[in-house]
């Protein structure tokens, strides 16, 4: 019996110090695979992989033939024993592409080295994961499988995996879990000795994963679902991260990434793919324009384009208005396009508005106007106007605003201005404060020239325009508004003062809240001023249109000039004279680098069926004429781009034919 007492006593003092020394076989901390795959800072980074950033985030890609690339030995984590943890948590974030039927691939796996045995591993195929195991003196092997999980949509999701005795639970996005009750629970005292992480891989390239790995963390003991959820961003649910895979990686010591680096990159023929925080740092291709730009979060920036030069000018739409054209002005409104104003000389049915719809213009709205003659697009605090110039001699002669109503989609009325057969309004912002400024051609009641044009200041207590200053004008036909530096500017072509063409058409400086003259300018009946900037040069084009005097025949052919400004005077100068026929426009594009004026060429005296020209800006020789295209009594031109490319559009006084031409280029 004492026997008996003394053996019984000798295990209960055995039990409790095994008991009082006993250890897990790991720390009971969240052991990050991935880091520990991967080398060490200072160490050469394996060829086999590459990093990738998709959809806003980096991961890691097992890219050549070798599937070992990523492992450890099982070793460097179980350090007081060898045995697998009984119950544990493993997250992952993925993101696989499409599998086909029968594929499956190793997210990780634990094999043992010399016999190549898998112990454990978990595995995804077609809309489903696994969890497979190879207990101990069993000779077989166990899988746990969850379906319907679709994992595999080409899109980042984080996955826990909680195993607690017979229970297994899966968390996709820290959405509800799913639940499995197993037969038998896992194995407790599944060996790790002589065996070998790998993270893509079952130790073959069969089986190797073909997706991006973010994240990949065991934690012994306990779940790991309270740790990473909620989150803000549940498919990017974080609990161990590496340093490199991070938005703002660690800045190596030499230059260049720490691995093989790639973006997720899409194709478009044009329309771009959404930018926003999801897509930050994804390029994107533009095949049309053959040009790469990368999200910043907000909005697709240019890295490398492809640097376009005309090549010819190609016959693109015929467009057929209600009547004659003067004028044509192109605009855009946000989230609905691309729109054309024409002012069309006939009162009923008025002026069209035409919108850009599969890949022409298609009227959109007629509006009621008095032999219109021009219009101007504008913006006041995000509100979208167009001003009409109404030409019509009849007391008292109006001209309208209108205003972009957003829920009924169309231009609606918003006020009147008296004007003096209007040719043309110019829009513009000086100290945060808006304006409009009228070209009154001619007083219909005596028929004077000679009279004033209108500033017009916008007051946001009532929302309407007032006076706000009146200049001196003869004849105005046309308004240009331009800046050089601090100082804005204001130039009227004037076109006659009733006996002559060949007067001075004035440049004002903005001093002291109000316009006042800078610079007199001789001018031969001026139709319109186009201002541009080329290389830091600033430059003023006016259209010169016909030289009428008292005694002897009208010329129309003549010099039209480019004037430029000299720092040194702080005039404008004359750079270059250009022969015109009877101009009525300039308009000042680019294409890639190259630069062009084009000019409307409408009348030589006899024919309104002319060639109106495009010149290309030729350094030292100025602008030299590269494209002669047939026009028919052409009065204005507009160039525009789209997504299809750059155009050219050119209305018509004597015809209600006006024509959009493509810029085809190489």
């Amino acid at each position: 019996m004492w026997a008996c007492l003394s053996l019984l006593l000798t295990w209960v003092l055995l039990a409790t110090t095994v008991r009082q020394s006993w250890r897990p076989c790991t720390d009971l901390l969240p052991l990050d695979l991935l880091a520990r795959s991967l080398p060490r800072p200072g160490q050469a980074p394996p060829t086999q992989v590459q990093m990738v950033q998709s959809g806003g985030s980096r991961g890691l890609r097992l890219a050549g033939a070798m599937a070992t690339a990523l492992s450890f030995p099982a070793s460097q984590i179980f350090t007081n024993c060898e045995y697998f943890p009984a119950e544990f948590s493993l997250v992952a974030t993925i993101k696989i592409p499409r599998l086909r039927q029968k594929r499956n691939e190793y997210i990780f796996s634990v094999v043992e080295e010399e016999t190549d045995s898998l112990l454990l591993g978990l595995r995804v195929s077609e809309n489903r994961l696994h969890l497979l195991s190879t207990p101990p003196g069993t000779g077989g092997r166990r899988r746990l499988s969850f379906k319907e999980v679709g994992l595999d949509d080409n899109r980042w999701h984080t996955v826990v995996l909680a195993i607690t005795g017979p229970y297994a639970t899966l968390t996709v996005d820290c959405g509800p879990p799913l639940e499995l009750k197993q037969v038998q629970s896992f194995p407790s005292t599944l060996s790790t000795r002589g065996s070998r992480f790998f993270i893509g891989s079952r130790k073959k390239w069969r089986g190797r994963f073909s997706g991006l790995l973010r994240q990949l963390v065991l934690l012994p003991g306990s779940d790991a679902m309270p740790r990473v959820c909620p989150t803000s961003d549940p498919s990017l649910a974080e609990l161990s991260v590496p340093q490199v895979l991070k938005s703002t990686p660690l800045q190596p010591d030499h230059h260049g990434p720490d691995y093989p680096y790639e973006a997720e990159v899409r194709v478009t023929l044009g329309n771009p793919p959404p930018c926003s925080r999801a897509e930050q740092g994804q390029l994107w291709f533009n095949a049309r324009r053959k040009g790469l730009f990368i999200c910043d979060g907000l909005t697709w920036r240019t890295l490398l384009m492809n640097q376009k030069r005309l090549d010819y000018v190609e016959d693109y739409q015929d467009l057929y208005t209600s009547s004659e054209t003067f004028d044509v002005e192109v605009f855009s409104i946000p989230s609905e396009g691309l729109f054309m104003a024409a002012a069309n000389r006939d009162s009923r049915p008025g002026s069209g508005i035409y919108k850009w719809t599969d890949d022409s213009f298609q009227l959109y709205q007629n509006i009621s106007t008095q032999e219109a003659r021009a219009w101007k697009h504008f913006t006041i605090d995000d509100k979208i106007f167009l001003v009409v110039a109404n030409s019509r001699e009849a007391e008292p002669e109006l001209s309208v605003i209108y205003r972009w109503n957003q829920r009924r989609r169309r231009f609606l009325r918003h006020q009147t201005l008296e004007t003096h057969s209007a040719l043309d309004w110019e829009a513009f912002h000086i100290h945060n404060h808006s304006f409009l400024v009228v070209a009154n051609h001619r007083r219909a009641k005596d028929s004077n020239h000679n009279i004033h044009s209108v500033i017009y200041r916008w007051n946001p207590n009532t929302k309407l325009f007032e006076v706000n200053q009146t200049l001196s004008t003869s004849g105005a036909y046309d308004w240009e508004f331009f800046t050089v530096g601090p100082y804005h500017f204001l130039v009227v072509a004037n076109t006659f003062d009733g006996q002559t063409t060949t007067i001075s058409s004035t440049i004002y400086v903005w001093l002291n809240g109000c316009f006042r003259t800078f610079q007199n300018i001789p001018t031969v009946g001026a139709t319109d001023w186009e201002t541009f900037q080329i290389d830091g040069r600033f430059f003023l084009a006016v259209a010169n249109s016909q030289k009428v005097s008292e005694r002897g025949p009208s010329l129309y052919s003549i010099n039209s000039t480019v004037y430029e400004l000299n720092t040194l005077t702080q005039t404008f100068i004359r750079f270059q004279d250009i022969l015109t026929h009877s101009a009525v426009d300039w308009e000042f594009f680019t294409i890639g680098e190259e630069k062009f004026l084009v000019v409307a060429n409408s009348h030589d005296g006899s024919s309104y069926s002319l060639n109106s020209v495009i010149f290309r800006w030729q350094g030292y020789e100025g602008f030299v004429a590269v494209h002669s295209l047939p026009t028919f009594g052409c009065r204005d031109w507009e160039h525009f781009s789209t997504d299809e490319g750059s155009f050219l559009i050119y209305s018509s006084a004597t015809s209600r034919l006006s024509k959009v031409f493509k810029l085809r280029t190489y």
